[in-house]
């Protein structure tokens, strides 16, 4: 079972006032229906969520509905689930704010439809039913994301999203349009929203594993850089050492750069701090990283100006 199927499946397990219903539904059958002078009906392939539908129009209306199951694939045994309604369905259409009075479609509600914060959620619910899916953390990247037909159903979810903050973006497709989010602690806030808490327990269990892992890769990563930093600032100055040498008779060199290039040439791997350390045990002479670190340029400055004779 995917993680979108959990998530749908614990959506369906909770209860919600009607009000919140009716929004719901509406944001299902604005998104799902295909919509006749005579009837409106809707295909799905999750059993759960046609349950629900049929519930919620029975209940709500009080409204025959057909449901009936069409075999997709022999194989696989897939199935579609046909939900039919031709009773009352111009009542139930502009009870769900779908058709205006004169019976004309419209692609998005009026405000009254999401005034609140709670029907704002429950029209985002109704929408991640009928065409929303969240990947598994565990096996893909952050994603989330409504497929839908229509660029001003897709502009109303995208603008509801962001009322609540949650960053989301609308892309056009070939032959739809695909509002997503991407950030991991939106999509987060996004289940919680949901109220699916275990799917939102094992979301965040993989979240906060994936970013441990990351820090400590990005933790590795910088141990590297610097060591690569650290050899590469040696190798360049028991280079500019040598160059010394060849260049200067080294007994009338300045004591403190004769020392620098005896210890350095003595240990080669050593950091300027771990140099500097060594000097200061070995002649009790406190010595920091930042006067090492002058010496050697001091060097490069000898080597320089003889390069120039």
């Amino acid at each position: 079972m995917s993680f979108t199927t959990n998530i749908k499946n614990e959506i369906l397990n909770n209860e919600y006032p009607r009000s919140e219903l009716i929004t719901e539904l509406s944001a299902i059958i604005n998104i799902g229906a295909t919509i006749e002078k005579d009837k409106f009906s809707l295909y799905l392939e999750n059993i759960g969520v046609s349950r629900r539908i049929y519930k919620l129009i029975k209940d709500l209306f009080n409204t025959e509905v057909e449901i009936t199951k069409e075999k997709i694939n022999r194989l696989n045994k897939n199935y579609l689930i046909h939900i039919n309604i031709e009773d009352k369905n111009k009542k139930i259409l502009k009870a769900l704010n779908i058709i205006n009075n004169g019976g004309n479609r419209k692609r998005k509600p009026s405000e009254y439809m999401t005034d609140n914060i709670e029907e704002k959620k429950s029209y985002l619910r109704g929408a991640f039913l009928i065409c929303g899916s969240i990947n598994d953390p565990s096996t893909s990247r952050y994603h989330l994301e409504f497929i839908i037909d229509n660029k001003t159903t897709a502009e109303f979810i995208n603008k509801l999203l962001n009322e609540l903050n949650y960053n989301s973006k609308v892309l056009k497709r070939e032959k739809h349009y695909m509002v997503y989010l991407k950030e991991s602690e939106k999509i987060s806030d996004f289940i919680k929203l949901l109220n699916a808490y275990n799917s939102l327990f094992y979301y965040e269990d993989i979240r906060i594993y994936r970013d441990h892992k990351n820090m400590t890769n990005r933790l590795n990563n910088c141990e590297q850089a610097n060591i690569d930093k650290i050899v590469f600032a040696s190798n360049e100055q028991l280079e500019n050492i040598r160059k010394l040498r060849e260049m200067k008779d080294f007994d009338l060199l300045d004591d403190k750069i004769k020392e620098i290039c005896i210890y350095k040439e003595k240990y080669k791997e050593s950091s300027m701090e771990e140099l500097a350390n060594i000097i200061s045990h070995e002649t009790n002479t406190k010595i920091t990283k930042s006067g090492i670190n002058h010496r050697f340029r001091k060097i490069k400055e000898i080597i320089s100006q003889n390069e120039k004779l």
